[in-house]
């Protein structure tokens, strides 16, 4: 069986990675072409693009970028056409490989995304582009089946990959005085938020501070912004940080989800461009930007956002957090509900059977 996969950002490749090993492990006769990044080609799948050279983010970035865009999707289409794959498994990159499920649809091959598209959260009459050119959609996101069952369109709640990926390492760390910053993975991100994090990190000397760097970045990036900040720059460390630290300062998007499940006091930032911003508030329709959030439908974690990111906005709720007030108590009731709602674990192996149909 010949599979295509398509994986846009380092979340893609860590879960494109854990479901090809589960692929693997139901059927033998198998051979993986994908889009993604050292984890997926570790796994043995045949490496073509890497997703630091497709991360573009937010409205004007992506503008600025619309040629290499383009360019990125007619030789994707062409790959795919040579290859002949048996399925097209799409994760995630909802900008690029909804235009690509379109494409494939029309050519006759079976489409199956991993890690619903957020339509609920804006665009959301992109169901009728998902009903028409998704074969099986696999959601990880509780919500998400009433979502689609509103819709007349049946999915596969596979249950979240974060569990899988927790649930590898059972060691125990003891936890260290240290403060870890997660600035993001894409360098528009780690721009924006890294300076403002740092700034806050200066009024805590009492704690090391601990930089988790994004797969895909070199450290030459990160040191002119670090400068004479005191601290220290980790590549490929990033569960054990958060597992070790006493609290966080998290970029919105996956991360905060990965740190509510390890159970870390955490400050949720988020900074886009000015242009974009003032767009994205006009279209996006959710009350918050967190995962953590989302998915409890309630405030449990403080996101700061655009003009509310600042160091003493920052400093003020770390403190609280680190000084284990009933604050820092309801959080972790709040991350215990969280654990629940997502599924349990074996979201890679849920979703190797619906892409094999076994």
């Amino acid at each position: 069986m010949k599979i295509y996969m398509i994986a846009g950002e380092a979340s893609g490749d860590l879960h494109g990675s854990n479901l090809i090993r589960a692929i693997r492990r139901q059927s033998i006769e198998t051979d993986f072409r994908c889009w993604g990044g050292e984890l997926m080609q570790h796994e043995g799948a045949t490496l073509i693009k890497h997703y630091r050279d497709l991360a573009f983010m937010g409205f004007i970035e992506v503008l600025f970028n619309i040629r290499t865009i383009l360019r990125n999707i007619d030789f994707c289409k062409k790959d795919i056409l040579e290859y002949k794959p048996d399925v097209l498994v799409l994760i995630d990159y909802p900008g690029f490989n909804l235009r690509i499920a379109e494409w494939a649809k029309q050519q006759g091959i079976r489409v199956v995304y991993y890690i619903s598209p957020q339509i609920w959260a804006w665009k959301e009459n992109r169901i009728h582009k998902i009903k028409r050119s998704i074969d099986d959609m696999c959601v990880v996101l509780p919500f998400e089946v009433e979502f689609y069952k509103k819709h007349n369109y049946p999915v596969h709640f596979v249950g979240h990959p974060l569990l899988d990926e927790i649930a590898k390492d059972s060691s125990v760390n003891d936890k260290e005085e240290m403060i870890v910053l997660l600035p993001g993975s894409r360098k528009q991100e780690i721009t924006r938020m890294l300076p403002v994090m740092l700034e806050a990190a200066d009024q805590f000397p009492q704690y090391k501070i601990m930089i988790a760097g994004a797969p895909g970045q070199d450290r030459s990036f990160y040191e002119p912004i670090i400068g004479d900040h005191r601290a220290e720059l980790v590549f490929g460390k990033t569960y054990d940080l958060l597992k070790k630290a006493r609290a966080g300062m998290i970029t919105s998007g996956t991360a905060t989800l990965e740190a509510g499940l390890l159970k870390l006091p955490q400050v949720v930032c988020y900074r886009a461009n000015k242009v974009s911003f003032v767009i994205a508030k006009r279209l996006v329709k959710i009350k918050y930007i967190s995962l953590v959030n989302l998915i409890l439908d309630r405030p449990a974690v403080l996101e700061l956002i655009q003009d509310d990111l600042t160091s003493n906005n920052i400093t003020k709720e770390l403190k609280n957090l680190l000084a284990e007030t009933d604050r820092s108590h309801v959080l972790q009731q709040d991350y215990a509900d969280l654990y629940r709602a997502l599924g349990g674990e074996g979201a890679s192996e849920r979703t190797a059977k619906v892409v094999l149909k076994t």
